[in-house]
């Protein structure tokens, strides 16, 4: 078990329940009003602990190591069909991007997502979720064909921002993310898109284009990361903390800024610490919304999905 530095108290209090039970093992004296105590103890603690966390607790649960990533989901969710389909057709196979066909409850739908690593060298292989050029383009095609077959599109979004390497500005970045806003605003068929982790900047919004937009309890949506904006403002990341409070990245504070659709709740101490119920609580979304979303006319879809980002933020003339 890996635990986060506000959650050392709970840590703490897990040892003590696991030494008083190995104690009533090893020499068979009945502790059982000690563990009952200390289970109690636990419980509010954990209550107390995470019905109070602060916008910087909440991004350092969207990058727990055990958390769920796309194909995590992709594999629990779908109905064990998913195929996926690889590469551009202009330069190579991004592996930060994956998708392809998968089906949810019978019902056919196009995923994609960035893909984390879960070990250093997987990470590597991910290049830790950052997609290049390449990644957006494949995505596109596939939301292109999703589109041709009259297929919905589910897109899952963790990202600390697209790949800011000199070759991926060589071969387009800006281009390809502009682009993939452009087209997902006139696709035909419904799109979801749902933040499980990490929503950064221009590399979340390259899949982030759609009809219904979700977040994950503990997961964040901002145009920079608390770290780099700390870095910007006061020259240090000392301040990432204060950062996080400013941008206002949170999922209680994105829907209240109206800048989504609605949030999918996570276990306590989030969605590592119980996988099967934010596994069914994701694909219940996405059902209700493709039902919702479904049987809307195409050009009726996309006059919608203009309105609504149309009427984000505010401005004076």
């Amino acid at each position: 078990m890996e635990y986060l530095d506000f959650e050392k108290p709970i840590q703490e209090l897990e040892i003590k329940l696991e030494d008083a039970k190995k104690l009533g093992d090893d020499t068979g004296v009945d502790v059982q009003d000690t563990v009952d105590n200390i289970e109690k103890k636990l419980s509010g603690l954990r209550k107390d602990i995470y019905s109070n966390l602060s916008s910087w607790q909440r991004v350092q649960i969207s990058r727990h190591p055990k958390r769920p990533y796309t194909l995590d989901y992709i594999a629990a969710i779908s109905d064990g069909d998913f195929m996926e389909l690889h590469g551009d057709r202009t330069v190579k196979d991004d592996k930060a991007m994956v998708g392809g066909w998968g089906s949810v409850d019978g019902k056919p739908v196009m995923f994609i997502g960035q893909q984390k690593g879960i070990n250093t060298k997987m990470r590597q292989y991910r290049n830790f979720g950052m997609a290049n050029p390449e990644g957006y383009r494949k995505a596109l095609r596939l939301m292109k064909m999703a589109e041709r077959f009259n297929r919905p599109v589910v897109t899952f979004i963790d990202t600390p921002g697209a790949y800011p390497g000199l070759e991926a500005e060589e071969r387009g970045q800006g281009e390809a993310i502009a682009k993939n806003l452009f087209e997902m605003v006139k696709l035909k068929v419904p799109v979801i898109c749902i933040i499980i982790g990490e929503g950064a900047s221009g590399g979340a919004l390259g899949i982030g284009v759609g009809d219904k937009v979700l977040m994950l309890e503990n997961s964040w949506y901002s145009v920079i990361s608390p770290e780099n904006c700390s870095t910007i403002l006061w020259r240090s990341w000392d301040y990432k903390e204060k950062a996080a409070e400013a941008l206002k990245l949170t999922s209680t504070d994105m829907l209240k800024n109206k800048l989504i659709d609605g949030i999918i709740p996570e276990p306590l101490g989030g969605a590592h610490n119980d996988r099967p119920f934010i596994f069914e609580q994701v694909k219940k979304t996405i059902l209700e919304n493709i039902a919702e979303l479904e049987h809307t006319d195409k050009m009726k879809l996309v006059e919608n999905r203009m309105d609504k980002f149309s009427k984000m933020g505010s401005f004076n003339e």
